[in-house]
């Protein structure tokens, strides 16, 4: 165990030195009035209240009024005050923060420039100067003052910082919280006064695709560097393979003309799931290369440079053993899906030579297999498409609508509006952050109610209920126990403007209306009550592969992705896990008996990093959505070109993971999709009767649309797959790896290698069999 590992002298070191300096915590926002301010003041008053000593020093409210209610009640050391030009600045009084020497300091602005005469240069500095003697400070930044995010958030939305700090300031921080906000949230601060004297040399920020620019870049940043302590403990556990978050795509590129073609190919698929990209090209090392190899590999090298893709050679000394050379660099790297083009080789070349294709599917697991179609035999084509055919359709207000496009937009006006609390797990602070709304919008003289509100036990979340009165709960009685429910009913006739209902995901009690509370929802935004819900993001239907991979738990109340989609706005509560992990011990989670079990499994460390980066790659994606559909150039992903997704299923346990993995890929491609089964002989008996009704169900929750075909034997199965895709124009089949013996291939041929030889002109996804208990292959 790790515990007993002797440390290094470096680590005792630093060990000593991180007992002895102050802690940094950092409140990372996209812009300025995100609440950054807001939440670092909250967390002052909660420290106070638990005996640490607090004060605060140059802090700027804005004059916003919760944030002035929040700075009341804590002592402040009054700040050095001094003019750059017209505009009036605030240093840090280091003198009178050392000789008051409190435990914990809060301060704004972590990229302010200090006045020339001060003893540092910037607050940076004066934070770290405050840290070696032992104080603890709270700071805030914006994601765009930044090094190295500055550069791109002017490219992107032409917003230049006033000031910044290093690249890696974050890495110095012990903890790191993003405070996310929706741009309508920001705009509408603005609106009623609470945003002025932002100090900003361009008024382009409070434009809606520049805040939705800047909060999907600050959720990537955050994303990235949980994934990176993600990795640091999963090494330190001695866990092999990928996480089940972040994708990294690895691009077998051969020395040849179709190897830029390649890498562009996974270039796209990186940039539009989210992921990195990483390059290799495996060679014979006592085998000189030729002219014209060293020629194209040069053209690889220059490439991957330019798109910011690793490149690097692997020995591999025959052809044979290509394959494990492959699958065991992609196992050691965290890589979760390997793309490479076709084989164009013959059946018996494969027979005699050795199919490198097969090989690689033979030996990997839990790594995807993409297969780049082949087109200069189909179409002629030489170069691979980087840009978009399909372009995002421009809005024209001349053009006169047609009859359904103007019910839809009436619809969409009668609607409520809807909005969704999201978090990583339990306990952030999701219901907490909905009732502080409702409370806020009863202080605007909005009629708010609680139509379901679910406490268990937070005190900190029973005080929040305020002055919000609520619908009571129906009652059921079911087996002689009395249940109670949301009264769906109640709620339309009492009407309010708002209604805050907590737990989207939740399964009604039996004789309920609907079955589940999403559903009910939906009934209450048609009647034209806007809502306020919540949400975790292991309920989200299609991630549930993803969490059970992480967690080992299969989560059974999920949310179809689609309803997370009506959402009119999305927020994330990010919280560490340490933070959460000392919430549970508290007792502000779940009850004191329960603490120790929940630590244990679903709260262990290593699947509260995983499920934080999920929720964060989550959100990032669907504000890209959202900026695609705001404008044409808002995507920070690339444009996609014209996909037909088709998804090939068995009815075994696979076949639900390949449905969800078809809708997460047609969705970021913003491709049509089919899901297929095909069925030997033409009778199906009950068992197979009810395991196809729960694929279509599952495809249809999912917006997909699915269809069983007929087979007369197990010869003509690849035959039917083929002819319908090839009636769909696919361009991309998703196949399930195919787990039969060596015997069983000599008996029946393999379905997945007749598509790899016959479909190459088809991209095709072969994806792998999660096994939790990989290990390296050493072949």
């Amino acid at each position: 165990m790790e515990s007993f590992r002797r440390k290094t002298p470096e680590e005792l070191l630093y060990s000593i030195f991180k007992i002895q300096n102050g802690r940094l915590k950092v409140y990372i926002g996209a812009v300025s009035g995100s609440g950054k301010t807001y939440h670092m003041l909250r967390e002052g008053h909660a420290l106070k209240n638990q005996g640490i000593d607090v004060v605060a020093c140059a802090v700027s409210t804005m004059r916003r009024p919760e944030t002035v209610e929040q700075l009341q009640g804590l002592e402040k050391i009054p700040s050095i005050h001094w003019m750059k030009g017209a505009v009036e600045k605030k240093d840090l009084n280091l003198d009178e923060l050392l000789k008051r020497n409190p435990e914990v300091v809060l301060v704004d602005g972590l990229a302010h420039r200090n006045r020339p005469e001060a003893r540092f240069a910037t607050r940076l500095e004066d934070i770290q100067y405050l840290l070696g003697r032992g104080i603890s400070v709270i700071a805030t930044v914006n994601v765009y003052e930044l090094e190295g995010v500055t550069e791109l958030a002017q490219k992107l939305t032409g917003i230049e910082a006033e000031a910044t700090v290093p690249a890696d300031t974050l890495e110095l921080a012990d903890e790191v919280r993003l405070i996310d906000v929706s741009p309508e949230t920001v705009l509408k601060r603005m609106d009623e006064g609470n945003l002025l004297n932002l100090n900003l040399k361009d008024p382009g920020l409070l434009k809606r695709g520049n805040i939705g620019k800047l909060r999907e870049l600050a959720l990537r940043l955050m994303a990235e560097g949980v994934n990176e302590s993600l990795e640091k403990y999963r090494e330190k556990e001695g866990l092999v393979g990928p996480s089940g978050v972040a994708e990294r795509i690895l691009v077998s590129a051969q020395y040849h003309w179709n190897g830029s073609i390649h890498i562009r190919r996974g270039q796209q698929i990186a940039k539009r799931l989210g992921g990195d990209l990483r390059i290799v090209t495996l060679v014979n090392p006592r085998k000189p290369l030729s002219k014209e190899s060293a020629q194209f590999k040069r053209s690889i090298e220059k490439l991957a440079d330019k798109i910011g893709a690793e490149f690097e050679e692997l020995p591999a000394p025959s052809r044979r053993r290509l394959p494990a050379a492959l699958v065991r660099y992609a196992t050691l790297n965290n890589v979760t899906r390997i793309v490479l083009g076709h084989s164009k080789q013959s059946f018996w070349q494969d027979f005699w030579k050795g199919s490198i294709a097969a090989g690689i599917l033979k030996k990997t697991k839990n790594v995807d297999v993409y297969f780049v179609a082949d087109r200069a035999d189909y179409e002629g084509e030489r170069v691979l498409p980087t840009k978009s055919s399909a372009s995002l359709p421009v809005s024209d207000p001349y053009r006169r609508l047609s009859s359904e496009e103007i019910e839809q937009k009436i619809e969409r006006i009668k609607r409520g509006k809807f909005k969704v609390y999201i978090g990583a797990a339990p306990g952030v602070g999701k219901t907490y952050m909905m009732l502080r709304e409702g409370n806020d919008l009863l202080r605007k003289k909005i009629d708010v109610a609680i139509g379901l509100l679910e406490t268990h036990g937070r005190e900190e979340t029973r005080a929040q209920v305020g002055n919000l009165p609520t619908v009571p709960r129906s009652k059921f009685n079911y087996k002689g126990a009395e249940l109670e429910e949301m009264d769906v009913p109640a709620i339309l006739r009492r009407n309010p403007e708002v209604v805050l209902i907590d737990e989207l995901a939740h399964t009604n009690v039996p004789g309920s209306k609907n079955k589940k509370r999403y559903d009910d929802v939906l009934e209450v935004l048609e009647a034209g009550i806007s809502v306020i819900s919540t949400l975790n993001v292991q309920h989200l239907e299609s991630l549930n592969d993803a969490v059970e991979q992480i967690t080992g738990v299969r989560v059974r109340e999920t949310v179809p992705d689609n309803i997370l989609r009506l959402a009119d706005e999305v927020e994330l509560i990010d919280v560490a896990p340490n933070a959460l992990q000392q919430r549970m011990r508290e007792g502000k989670v779940y009850a004191m008996d329960k603490v120790t079990q929940a630590l244990g499994n679903f709260f262990k460390t290593g699947n509260l990093i995983a499920l934080r980066e999920l929720a964060l790659r989550e959100i990032a994606d669907d504000v890209d959505e959202r900026l695609e559909s705001w404008e044409r150039s808002g995507s920070l992903r690339g444009p996609w070109r014209r996909e037909s997704i088709f998804v090939c299923v068995t009815t075994s346990s696979n076949a639900d993971r390949l449905i969800r993995r078809g809708f997460r890929i047609a969705y970021r491609l913003k491709a049509e999709w089919h899901v297929m089964y095909v069925h030997v002989g033409r009778e199906i008996n009950e068992e197979a009767g009810k395991r196809i009704q729960a694929l279509q169900d599952l495809t249809g929750r999912l917006g997909g649309k699915y269809e069983t075909q007929h087979a007369e034997s197990f010869k003509q199965l690849s035959d039917v797959i083929l002819a319908k895709a090839a009636e769909y124009h696919s361009t991309q089949m998703i196949v399930g790896q195919s787990a039969r013996g060596f015997w069983q291939s000599l008996r029946r041929k393999s379905v997945v290698k007749t598509i790899l030889r016959h479909g190459r002109h088809m991209d095709v996804l072969v994806v792998a069999d999660y096994d939790p208990h990989i290990r390296i292959d050493n072949d």
